[in-house]
């Protein structure tokens, strides 16, 4: 079988840094792979399985020769660039928000829908949110068998989710607010943080991160929701097949690097037990369990960084709602959340080849 041809686009940033690890940590399945960036990162050398790769510039004639183009990089460069990729001849596997709703473009989760990967009448496949990803594989799985009817999320988000900046902005706030006993009364955290030349007005988050939660994660939008709050609506509805499915979602920035984490509410249209919900994510190949109260074992951040499954625990069954089951879901959302489904969309459609 002849093999397919990869292109990077954000090899440099934190996603694509994700990306090269899943790249060469599996099977070398490319024939070649091309690494293209911005023209400041242009020229920069990457090891990719073995081989010193050289950074090229976007351009449209460096998509020339590759069958498939994987884009970690904002919306407003991927609403240019992968239809432009798709016109030079390659499959664009985007995972940023341009395209997620498009009904011309699929929306794929392998574990779930991956028939939908070869409905491409744009040249397109979209990634989706990070957030819905690390709930999917599971609720995929619990779908199938019991049928989902009603969701209410309420996620906690790792700062990674904005990028380096907010990796960044959270690893100067744990400096600046060290050895201090900030934390303790109103706004001395952003009063610290201020006197230590960091305020707000220098932070990609609207309050101080570090020793907070900030009930709010995106941007505005109708009725007082966010963005990423309405993403997971959407695109829960969209990848399940479900346009009429009720959700509700509240999402939330926490002082975590990686690793956003989930409390589900899901009900179903059939009744289900601990033990159903046990079994059916027991055997999906990438969900992991781990849920032991009785012994302090359940999913946190700290464990699940770095890890390409997505964790389940907390499992209950509902005392007051029927056909209800609550879970707690926590995933990479560096790895699953972006980088590692994208990859996996890319090696569907290498299939084809």
């Amino acid at each position: 079988m002849a093999k397919a041809n990869l292109a990077l686009v954000g090899a440099t940033g934190a996603v694509g840094t994700a990306m090269i690890d899943i790249i060469n940590n599996r099977e070398n399945i490319w024939g070649e792979i091309r690494l293209i960036a911005s023209a400041r990162s242009a020229g920069k050398k990457i090891l990719v399985h073995g081989e010193e790769l050289t950074v090229v510039e976007l351009t449209p004639e460096s998509f020339d020769g590759m069958d498939i183009a994987m884009f970690d990089v904002p919306d407003e460069i991927s609403e240019i660039w992968a239809p432009i990729a798709a016109s030079r001849g390659a499959v664009a596997v985007d995972n940023s928000g341009a395209f997620r709703m498009d009904p011309e473009v699929p929306l794929v989760v392998p574990e779930v829908n991956p028939e939908q990967a070869r409905n491409r009448p744009k040249g397109i496949i979209s990634n989706p949110n990070c957030t819905t990803l690390t709930m999917m594989a599971s609720l995929g799985a619990l779908h199938r068998g019991w049928t989902l009817t009603e969701l209410v999320v309420s996620s906690y988000q790792a700062v990674s989710g904005a990028g380096v900046a907010g990796i960044e902005r959270l690893r100067d706030e744990i400096s600046a607010l060290a050895g201090t006993n900030a934390g303790e009364a109103s706004e001395d955290v952003l009063k610290t943080l201020e006197g230590s030349g960091l305020g707000i007005d220098v932070s990609p988050f609207s309050n101080p991160v570090a020793l907070n939660v900030i009930p709010f994660a995106g941007s505005l939008k109708a009725g007082g929701f966010s963005s990423e709050e309405m993403k997971v609506r959407d695109e829960s509805r969209k990848i399940l097949g479900i346009p009429d499915l009720k959700v509700a979602v509240t999402c939330v920035r926490v002082p975590v690097l990686v690793s956003h984490s989930l409390a589900v509410h899901a009900t179903f249209a059939n009744p289900l037990t601990v033990a159903d919900v046990h079994k059916a994510l027991g055997e999906e190949p990438t969900v992991r369990l781990v849920d032991d109260p009785a012994k302090g074992l359940w999913p946190t951040p700290s464990l699940v960084a770095g890890q390409d499954p997505t964790f389940v625990g907390r499992v209950r069954q509902s005392l007051d709602f029927p056909n209800s089951i609550e879970m707690f879901v926590v995933g990479d959302n560096l790895r699953k959340g972006a980088a590692l489904n994208t990859y996996e969309i890319a090696e569907l459609v290498a299939s084809e080849f």
